[in-house]
């Protein structure tokens, strides 16, 4: 498969419809110089995510650190014959070093579930490996764009955003949670129930990005299809149980990596994008909001120079949505405080 192919690929999917991919875009002769970080990309999502943003031509520098292996992995991604210098960096000692002037930082790192485990199992790890590499950007690279990929966002996203603010360098604009695989899930399945062109199809996905919290907006879903109740329920909850899917059919083998690598590649892909001055680029995150009254919440936001440029609202929601979005309300609301009081306690 050809890096142009795979370059197209970037190019058109994941973002919140066909009509708002960017009508201009930059050549990699034209593209500003962009550096990007990847802190865990020495892991099952850190490698194939650090592959497709090798071929993003809007990266010029592409700096992999993790606590080991990242020599391997920069060595071999450096190898694929597109723009980016590509530069590994393994152990904490050279953190700084990997995000030294980098404009945007993706964060993989950490445990994958495994089967039985929640997301909530996660935290105890991943929550420390999230609040030390948030430390480090905090000290090298305090404007930075930061797309949060570890789980269990809805509590790592909250963390983030403590230290930086403990740092005094928190902008509400500037901090992501990746749920961008939830919405990539919502279509394909959408599509495949509706026997339409995944390609046509858009979701939007709100909420969190666990379990219960995730709440596709089928009802706004287009092209439109008359699936019927019982099939939107299917649909939304097949949506919030991809993830065990994945880990399931693995046995105990691995989670969802290569399908979450290529939903880190498009948002970061449209973060790039926003930087460069490309207008109507638009992507559900998990950002902070005033859109409830949850201090973090997904919905559709519009990237631009300076990160989150607008919060979109949730538009109109049918009976049933509006019941699961009362109902995941106390779920994400523990979360997003489990995640604050974990930094104010340590």
């Amino acid at each position: 498969m050809k890096a142009a192919f795979l370059r197209s690929v970037l190019r058109r999917g994941g973002g919140a419809s066909a009509s708002l991919i960017p009508r201009r875009r930059f050549s990699s002769e034209a593209a500003p110089a962009r550096k990007v970080a990847i802190l865990g990309a020495a892991g099952g999502i850190g490698q194939p995510l650090s592959l497709l943003l090798k071929l993003n031509p809007l990266v010029s520098s592409l700096a992999l650190y993790d606590i080991a292996g990242t020599p391997g992995v920069a060595a071999d991604v450096s190898h694929v014959n597109t723009r980016s210098e590509v530069k590994g960096y393994a152990s904490e000692d050279y953190l700084g070093k990997a995000l030294e002037g980098s404009d945007l930082v993706i964060i993989p790192a950490g445990i994958p579930r495994k089967p039985g485990m929640t997301r909530d199992d996660l935290f105890k790890i991943n929550a420390g490996i999230v609040k030390s590499l948030c430390e480090g950007i905090a000290m090298y690279c305090p404007n930075a764009l930061v797309n949060i990929i570890s789980n269990p966002v809805n509590s790592t996203v909250p963390i983030a955003a403590e230290v930086f603010n403990s740092k005094g360098v928190y902008d509400e604009k500037k901090l992501f949670g990746v749920t961008t695989l939830d919405v990539v899930r919502a279509k394909t399945f959408y599509a495949g129930k509706a026997n339409l062109k995944v390609a046509d199809v858009n979701v939007p996905v709100v909420g969190g990005h666990a379990g219960i919290t995730i709440l596709p907006l089928f009802s706004q879903a287009t092209p439109k299809a008359n699936l019927g109740d019982e099939k939107i329920e299917a649909l939304t909850k097949r949506t919030q149980e991809g993830g065990t899917e994945v880990v399931e059919a693995k046995a105990g083998k691995g989670s969802a990596t290569l399908s979450m690598a290529y939903a880190g590649a498009i948002f970061a892909d449209s973060c790039l994008k926003g930087l460069n001055g490309v207008e109507d680029v638009v992507e559900c995150s998990f950002v902070q909001s005033s859109v409830t009254e949850l201090p973090f919440f997904a919905s559709k936001v519009r990237l631009g120079k300076k990160g989150v440029e607008e919060v979109l609202g949730l538009g109109p929601l049918s009976d049933y949505e509006q019941r699961r979005l009362e109902a995941l309300k106390p779920e994400l609301k523990a979360s997003i405080e489990k995640g604050v009081a974990f930094v104010r306690n340590n």
